[in-house]
């Protein structure tokens, strides 16, 4: 496709988030015949600043707008061949302390794009989470391990990715949902555990640790995940759901430490 000189046109939902800022600047960086339209509310999580001085180029426009805006998102589904839908609200705390904001975006929102694919027939490229499997006591999930959710965040996320399944199977529509385990890099939220503890350690502060430390937590560098959402946008089969890891498995306090001896700091914070 990269060597194609027909211009292919996504439409990425949520672009200025950590993840799919950093996936925006992997693929216009690597293919060059790909147009993006972001399109993002700028809400909790949103950083103008992931993604700056991109209006002078020509491969790049920004649309501020909610998914769940079904007239502008008609219209900007119907000006592109495939959507890449990152847009979502995805802190867990959050989620716990209040649900709603999470129920318009990760279902009402996936619902809004659903309804208009249905009369489009565009192809959706969604992006998950591993934490629609709930905790795993030792085994690891592969793509028809069941649902548990156990947060209003990971409810939502599994509930969307029920109505893709459905609208897949009823409609035909051409959908596939990717589901990551725990991201790290640049653009990262600075409430998240790796920017905070470095955050914390530069200024020499305490660094809190959730329970014992002892949760284990799979690894995997952001822009690797968005050159595994790439291989799935280009060879992906409509239908299926693809889990995306590195296999890099450590439990919180091991992360914690690491980073404080790379760091040059002591483990007494």
């Amino acid at each position: 496709m990269g060597k194609s000189t027909n211009i292919m046109k996504l439409l990425v939902t949520g672009g200025l988030g950590f993840i799919g800022s950093n996936f925006i600047l992997e693929i216009l960086k690597n293919n060059p015949n790909y147009k993006i339209t972001n399109v993002d509310a700028e809400l909790h999580g949103s950083n103008k600043m992931n993604l700056p001085d991109m209006e002078d180029k020509l491969q790049y426009r920004f649309v501020k707008g909610n998914i769940s805006d079904k007239v502008l998102m008609e219209k900007l589904i119907s000006e592109h061949e495939i959507i890449v839908n990152f847009a979502a609200e995805s802190f867990v705390d959050r989620s716990i302390a209040e649900a709603k904001p999470f129920l318009d975006s990760n279902v009402n929102g996936v619902f809004t794009i659903l309804e208009i694919m249905k009369k489009l027939k565009k192809k959706l490229i969604h992006i998950s989470t591993d934490e629609v499997f709930g905790s795993l006591k030792k085994e690891s999930a592969n793509e028809g391990y069941r649902f548990n959710p156990t947060s209003p965040y990971s409810a939502t996320k599994a509930s969307s990715e029920l109505l893709i399944n459905a609208y897949h199977s009823t409609y035909d529509c051409d959908c596939i949902i990717t589901r990551c385990t725990n991201n790290y890099g640049p653009k990262q939220f600075p409430e998240k555990l790796i920017p905070k503890v470095i955050l914390l350690a530069n200024k020499n502060k305490k660094i809190p640790i959730y329970g014992n430390g002892k949760n284990i937590r799979d690894w995997i560098f952001v822009k690797d995940h968005c050159n595994a959402i790439t291989k799935v946008l280009e060879k992906g089969k409509s239908g299926e759901s693809y889990n995306i890891s590195s296999k890099s498995e450590f439990d919180n306090i091991t992360i914690v430490e690491r980073i404080l001896e790379i760091m040059g700091k002591s483990t007494d914070l």
